[in-house]
């Protein structure tokens, strides 16, 4: 089925003008609007042979009962077309997931994140057929952990707690602890150094850690790994700043002992950031960024560009961009809001990038909005 698969994505996702728009050198015009797009964005090669897979799975079960464990990426757009193929999503009762609703011997798809070894074990032993769409840079990530887990070495991850990527990661680990920032790396690298308030500790880190966690005892050898959309140069950070205090409190020559580092960004998130950080550097009035609420990615490349003190608007989709020059969007840390007049009048330059979930063709209607929008403040 692979020819039909590859047909039904090419329709369903991608777009001739987003790739005229990378054969001129990223940038388009039309009229007072000129749109400069980032040389790396949108669907990374994990994303789409996710996608593709689910697409092939019920090519290969028409009939079959499919079920996924979670969102296949973090894309509305994306999920809403496996929900049109019947392919049924876990539903969650009280936060959890409610596996009762999986038959014996049905077919299950793990998703882009990957499952927890918790889920992968209950599926199996309800004898369901598995489709493992698990990106390959994910599967990484879980190689160090166990790797740190045969050594008795604590696994610090650089991630969001609740993220299904850190959910499966961490379920992969021996004892582990959850770090969203270098705030909270530097707080923990503090209490290895120097000591401090167990309790304060526990407290602070009660739904980032393994159970039975000991921070005075956990901290004396450790690795570092990822959520694979996190932040590059923080992880980076996170990386150095550990082996710098692991080192001063024991030694250079016995660091080898006390901490890891294998280096677990993703390939696709480090050349879209990259491309985020070029792409600032241009001369730009606003800038777009487009992707899925909840996707980690989108959501740093929208904190990057606030960084530089370039307005931004991330939106998910290109019904946010309404009649009457007015925008829905979601700020960073915030809820969707309205912003009125968001483009300004006159010649404007717009920087455009999209999360590795988001496929071009999202991208289109985006841009496509926004020549509008602009055509009647002309007009």
């Amino acid at each position: 089925y692979q020819e039909e698969v590859a047909e039904t994505m090419r329709s369903a996702y991608q777009s001739s003008l987003i790739q005229k728009i990378r054969e001129n050198n990223y940038v388009f015009q039309r009229g007072e609007l000129t749109i400069k797009l980032a040389e790396a964005f949108g669907f990374c090669w994990g994303v789409e042979r996710s996608v593709a897979m689910a697409y092939e799975t019920r090519e290969h079960f028409p009939q079959d009962k499919i079920w996924i464990t979670n969102e296949i990426i973090h894309n509305p757009s994306v999920n809403q077309h496996i929900r049109d193929m019947n392919i049924g999503f876990i539903p969650v009762v009280d936060g959890n997931k409610d596996f009762s609703v999986v038959g014996s011997g049905e077919v299950v798809i793990l998703p882009a994140f990957g499952a927890s070894v918790w889920e992968m074990q209950l599926l199996n032993d309800k004898g369901c057929k598995i489709v493992d769409t698990t990106c390959p840079w994910v599967s990484k990530v879980w190689n160090t952990v166990e790797r740190h887990k045969k050594k008795q070495f604590t696994s610090i991850i650089h991630g969001k707690y609740k993220h299904e990527e850190t959910v499966a990661t961490s379920s992969f680990a021996g004892k582990y602890l959850v770090v969203l920032n270098l705030e909270e790396a530097e707080y923990v690298c503090d209490y290895i150094f120097n000591g401090g308030d167990r309790s304060e500790f526990l407290a602070k880190f009660k739904n980032a850690c393994s159970s039975g966690f000991d921070p005075d005892k956990d901290l004396q050898n450790v690795g570092i790994a990822n959520q694979t959309t996190m932040l590059k140069t923080e992880t980076e950070a996170i990386g150095k700043l550990l082996e710098k205090t692991m080192m001063k409190k024991y030694g250079p020559d016995k660091l080898n002992e006390h901490f890891h580092s294998f280096n677990t960004i993703c390939d696709a998130t480090q050349e879209r950031q990259d491309a985020m950080l070029g792409l600032m550097e241009e001369k730009m009035d606003l800038m777009l960024v487009i992707g899925g609420f909840n996707s980690s990615n989108t959501t740093h490349l929208q904190e990057m560009a606030i960084s530089k003190g370039i307005p931004s608007y991330h939106i998910d989709r290109p019904e946010r961009i309404l009649p009457g020059n007015r925008i829905e969007h979601k700020p960073l840390g915030g809820d969707l809001e309205v912003t009125e007049n968001w483009l300004p009048e006159g010649e404007i330059i717009i920087g455009v990038t999209s999360g590795a979930s988001t496929p071009d063709k999202i991208v289109e209607g985006a841009i496509e909005n926004i020549f509008e929008l602009k055509a009647a403040a002309v007009v």
